[in-house]
């Protein structure tokens, strides 16, 4: 391996490094295409050893690059231990086989493995296989680490989110950064849940954070430069990528994501083209900022994220007045404003309902991957930018998104070649494509 670091834990000595060591390790070896190379190229060499220390250290040694498969046939070979236990429970976790993986967890404790970090793992593996009761349960048998235990507030938020308890998770991953400031799990999903509540702000302090951090944390760069470009930073975004791209040249998201940031910087603005523009365009590019609203009023659009007149052609008075806070008198100002450039709400969903010739054919897409259609947006675990662009366009399930063409999403503000590479390799993954207009 390069470094000093990395050296002095080595998986493959005499003594199996300590489980923190191993993870320090794991850290360490994904932070550089040239580092997990090499460490691949380490596990090969050590693969046809059939004695029960190389079956247990080339096991892990799988199970940290990912073959979950291969790295259980090996542990279950190896002699039982509570690493061989534990990392057989994050690899079946991995696989999302959660009942073996609680199983095996418990078997750690056979073996002396630390009791609270092994119900802190089983707290976990019971979050991730969406049963929260039991989740809670095993933390609660945790409580009085409250206020000393860093991993155990960082449990403890990450559950709070899936129960939709937003507020008490950031207060619990604030705690675990006052027990552990270098905590870059809680500094990660402290930073992404800023950046979803829309404080781009802060999340851009808690994502620089991170970054100051070794080794590479790669999705906390790639989240940062996202957030950079819409905001036109775009050096600061250039830079966050060429980091990443430093440490892994072959990165194909962050090669895709440098070419829409050149492409940006390169942007320029034709004057006579925007002259030519007709009245109509001008009139639906004109910003809400443009107009005398309440307080109330530009503050409930600005969280719809609301922003032109266009925008208000694209929702229904009923999608406004659901929302918190949004009541008749503002849409009594915003009928007016529309109506006085022969406007209205809904306008643009009504044109487009007049424009479709034909209705979208379910039938053509197969009959098993129906239920997909219904299945929300979240479902897709996109980033931050492609989430942001089809909430512009309305577009809250995987049905709605098989609708779109490519040229349809790529008119949309700030969604580049990146975005809508993700976006269909995701819903490719499920069996399913973009609109065709063959």
């Amino acid at each position: 391996m390069e470094s000093t670091t990395e050296r002095q834990i080595d998986l493959f000595a005499e003594t199996i490094p300590s489980i923190e060591d191993i993870e320090k390790l794991s850290c360490l070896i994904h932070s550089s295409e040239t580092s997990r190379i090499a460490f691949s190229k380490q596990v090969e060499d050590n693969m046809s050893g059939t004695g029960q220390k190389t079956l247990l250290s080339t096991g892990i040694g799988l199970f940290i690059l990912g073959n979950d498969t291969e790295a259980i046939k090996r542990l279950e070979k190896a002699k039982d231990c509570k690493e061989k236990f534990i990392y057989l429970a994050f690899a079946l976790r991995r696989m999302r086989e959660y009942d073996e993986a609680i199983k095996n967890l418990q078997k750690a404790l056979d073996y002396e493995a630390d009791k609270v970090n092994i119900t802190l793992e089983k707290a976990a593996t019971y979050r991730y296989a969406s049963n929260v009761d039991a989740a809670a349960k095993e933390l609660k048998t945790l409580s009085n680490f409250e206020n000393v235990n860093a991993d155990y507030h960082y449990q403890l938020a990450r559950l709070q989110e899936a129960q939709g308890l937003y507020d008490q998770a950031t207060d619990n991953y604030k705690t675990a950064l006052e027990l552990f400031p270098n905590h870059q799990k809680a500094l990660f999903h402290l930073a992404y849940r800023c950046d979803l509540s829309g404080d781009e702000e802060a999340a851009i302090d808690y994502y620089v954070q991170i970054t100051s951090i070794a080794p590479v944390y790669v999705s906390a760069l790639l989240n940062l430069a996202v957030l950079y470009e819409d905001a036109g930073e775009f050096d600061k975004a250039e830079r966050c990528i060429d980091k990443v791209l430093k440490y892994h040249p072959n990165h194909q998201r962050a090669s895709l994501f440098k070419k829409d940031i050149e492409s940006s910087k390169t942007m320029f603005y034709d004057e006579e083209k925007e002259k030519k523009k007709d009245r109509k365009t001008q009139i639906l590019e004109t910003p809400i900022s443009d107009f005398e609203l309440s307080v109330r009023s530009r503050n409930c659009l600005k969280k719809m994220n609301i922003n032109t007149v266009g925008d208000l052609l694209n929702i229904t008075e009923v999608e406004l007045l659901s929302y918190k806070n949004f009541g008749e008198t503002s849409l009594r100002e915003i009928k007016i404003i529309l109506e006085s450039k022969g406007l209205h709400l809904g306008m643009a969903l009504e044109e487009k309902q007049f424009t479709i010739t034909e209705p979208f054919d379910r039938s053509v897409v197969k009959e098993e991957n129906e239920g997909l259609l219904s299945k929300p947006v979240e479902d897709l675990q996109l980033s931050v930018r492609a989430r942001k662009c089809l909430q512009k366009l309305n577009i809250r399930t995987i049905g709605e998104i098989v609708r779109k063409t490519e040229a349809e999403l790529l008119g949309v503000k700030n969604f580049g070649v990146t975005s809508l590479n993700e976006i269909k390799k995701a819903v490719g993954n499920l069996g399913l494509s973009l609109r065709s207009l063959d």
